[in-house]
């Protein structure tokens, strides 16, 4: 069984591979241009609403307003839409990986289908939105803490990760709907958390996806190798 340090290190070494490369860049552009339209549709929204309130955008305010908006939504909202973007792409990151250290797993691998891949991302995000709402309130009282507020939001998350970083790999490995997951919750939470808490770090929040995929990767196929 592979400890979780160890997985992301192969993750990280492994960060110069031409296919997982493609992936970072394209799962990256896709992001971006996803926040570039929001901005561009909230510019247009808060000119729209001051023409409409009869105030004079002669300022610049409406695109100040949303370049603002967008930065914030960048912010709170990055982890979810990569995440989201990396579930079309995950597979090929997987396959990367097992590849190099399973050739044997890559082979009985199965294709997850365009449908399935969608059905799963639109799932996990809406999860992740929900779960995320319900902890804002408690969020939010967690302000006068100085740290609450980061701690909560990295649990949540780190649990939330943890689990969709598994079904990425196992997924494409599972026999039948009854069989177990690989990870226990603990083992999926410090995933979970070292991914959330990579995704809070500038720069380092643009790898953050694919290392968590890759090292979801090594976990679910070393904890498979000893229950063999």
């Amino acid at each position: 069984m592979i400890s979780l340090p160890r997985a992301l290190a192969l993750s990280l070494s492994q960060l110069g591979d031409p296919a997982i490369l493609r992936v970072l860049f394209k799962s990256l552009a896709i992001t971006l241009a996803i926040f570039a339209v929001l901005g561009w549709a909230l510019s247009y929204g808060f000119a729209a609403g001051l023409e409409w309130a009869g105030l004079s955008d002669a300022g610049g305010a409406g695109t100040l307003l949303a370049i603002v908006s967008t930065l914030i939504g960048a912010w709170l909202l990055f982890r979810f839409v990569a995440l989201f973007v990396l579930q079309f792409f995950a597979e090929d990151v997987v396959r990367a990986v097992e590849a190099r250290h399973y050739p044997g797993a890559a082979s009985a691998a199965r294709s997850l289908a365009l449908g399935e891949e969608l059905r799963n991302g639109l799932r996990s995000t809406l999860r992740a939105f929900a779960v995320n709402t319900i902890a804002l309130p408690f969020a939010l009282a967690l302000l006068v803490t100085g740290v609450g507020t980061a701690l909560l939001f990295w649990a949540v998350n780190g649990y939330l990760l943890g689990r969709e970083l598994q079904d990425m790999v196992w997924l494409r490995h599972r026999q039948d709907e009854t069989e177990s997951a690989p990870l226990g919750q603990g083992q999926r939470f410090l995933l979970g958390g070292a991914i959330a808490g990579l995704l809070m770090v500038p720069f380092l929040n643009l790898i953050a996806p694919v290392m968590g995929a890759a090292g979801a990767t090594h976990l679910v196929h070393g904890r498979r190798t000893k229950l063999a």
